[in-house]
């Protein structure tokens, strides 16, 4: 096989190239270690190679649905047992995980090769991927644009056809954004679908899931099939699905009643690309015999987006105080963001948290209502096109401030300053549609079906029922039916 032919090929079709003898994983390998050489340097999506781990393991026996295929997993909540887990931060950039977590065993026991860690923000605390350690992430579609975050290096490598899909996971957004960035399909499962442990727990009150992003629905499915299961690590087992994914993929859903919002409070004027691409999806889904809509809202966004910040802030405060602890981290170690941020939630106090946490009932209530009448809710995945790299950079004197605040203990101060909502627009103005999905618990689905003028893809997302993931994926298989993406690649980076 030759390499422009590699880059042809979804996951399940190289697995299957495998199964019949026509390739071997070695050859594989071989080839995504070609083309992660030619497009890694501009890229920088791939932060650890694990060559030797590689070229060990295809000497092996492989089985799996998966088996061969070349695979890289998130530097991020994807332990590799006997390499280092960085998190996206100077102070566990030497931070050994002891054993596999349970998703990255998952993905070997599915027969994927793995030969790489990618790109991830510092604690994946942001939707860009810049993070000091490893230097920004770029998007193979526009260098000069970002990936997204948190999963914005497997979005990227995926996108330059390094892997056909790569390991993500998603606590705010952090799968459906890079994938909306990126063109390529990302979904967030139900709560307590996909597998943690067993050194991590679940992370942020249960918000994260573990999944793909991927050129393909069908190699979505698929690679959901391979790690969603019983988890001996769960505090609580949720319902299984009725049937696989990849089953599910093969029957188009009928008549669905599909709401569409493309409004936000905290950033009314979306960018015209984005409000197009949601009434493009829209008339395209009335085509294939939807009942399509437009409707308002259906919960409070601005009080959502400060909950989920109150929050975020309180966990972030959390982790960096334990990894301080663990790993004798100073604060020279951490991003002046970082500190900021976390110094934030310090002196918010457990009352403000407290009450974000009660009013998620209230976000949930209102999202189970207006699904009573309607079966999804279809939104922009991004407010705007992908940022510019750097573009949301704090400038050096407020770094240092920043240093100065954390150090001072001086967060009342801040919260004074009312940065809190300068932060709700900065971090969020440009992504305020994710976050419903994560504190409610839903399944959700980004899937790439607009580009703008000058080529950026742009995805639209889909908000479902709750343990309604795999009818999301059967819709997304027929929209990826009728409007084709996975031939679109970008120029030659």
């Amino acid at each position: 096989m030759e390499l422009h032919e590699y880059l042809t090929y979804d996951a399940t079709s190289l697995a299957a190239k495998v199964a019949d003898g026509e390739v071997s994983a070695a050859e594989l390998l071989a080839l995504a270690q070609q083309r992660a050489d030619q497009v890694n340097p501009k890229l920088n999506a791939i932060v650890r190679r694990m060559d030797a781990v590689a070229e060990r393991r295809v000497n092996e026996p492989l089985t799996g649905p998966f088996a061969g295929v070349p695979f890289l997993i998130k530097d991020l909540l994807q332990e590799f047992g006997g390499l280092p887990t960085s998190h996206g931060t100077a102070a566990m950039r030497n931070a050994t995980a002891t054993e596999h977590s349970a998703v990255v065993q998952k993905f070997l026991d599915a027969g994927v090769v793995i030969f790489g860690k990618t790109n991830t923000p510092e604690l994946g605390s942001k939707g860009i991927t810049e993070p000091a350690l490893w230097g920004p992430c770029r998007n193979p579609w526009d260098l000069d644009r970002t990936p997204g975050g948190s999963s914005g290096g497997s979005a990227s490598a995926v996108a330059a056809g390094i892997v056909p899909a790569a390991g993500a996971n998603d606590g705010g957004g952090s799968i459906r954004i890079p994938a909306a960035c990126c063109g390529l399909v990302g979904l967030k499962t139900s709560r307590g679908l996909t597998p943690f442990g067993p050194v991590e727990g679940d992370p942020l009150l249960g918000w994260v899931t573990q999944g793909v992003v991927s050129r393909t629905v069908r190699d979505t499915a698929g690679f959901l099939d391979a790690i969603v299961g019983p988890n001996k690590y769960e505090g609580a087992q949720i319902v299984q699905p009725a049937m696989s994914f990849s089953a599910a993929i093969q029957t188009p859903p009928t008549g669905l009643r599909i709401g569409y919002s493309t409004k936000s409070a905290i950033n009314p004027s979306p960018d015209p690309d984005a409000i197009e691409a949601v009434e493009e999806t829209a008339k395209l889904l009335t085509d294939l015999g939807h009942h399509v809509e437009e409707v308002e809202p259906p919960y409070d966004d601005a009080q959502l987006s400060r909950d989920f910040l109150t929050i975020w802030f309180a966990q972030l405060y959390g982790q960096v105080t334990r990894i301080k602890e663990l790993f004798g981290a100073k604060d020279s170690d951490f991003e002046p963001d970082t500190l900021a941020v976390a110094e934030l939630g310090r002196a918010n106090g457990i009352g403000p948290v407290f009450m974000a946490m009660e009013r998620i009932h209230e976000f949930t209530k209102s999202l189970v209502d207006y699904q009573d009448s309607y079966d999804l809710l279809l939104t922009p995945t991004l407010a705007k096109v992908p940022l510019m790299v750097g573009e949301t950079d704090t400038p050096t004197a407020l770094q240092v401030g920043s240093r100065v605040v954390a150090k001072a203990r001086a967060g009342k101060l801040l919260a004074l300053s009312g940065i809190a909502d300068d932060l709700v627009e900065q971090a969020l103005g440009w992504v305020p549609y994710t976050q419903l999905a994560n504190m409610t618990g839903r399944p959700a689905i980004s899937v790439p079906l607009h580009w703008t003028p000058a080529g950026v893809p742009l995805g639209v997302q889909f908000v479902g029922r709750l343990g309604e993931d795999t009818g999301l994926l059967a819709l997304a298989a027929q929209l990826e039916e009728a409007a084709p993406w996975a031939g679109r690649y970008p120029a030659p980076v």
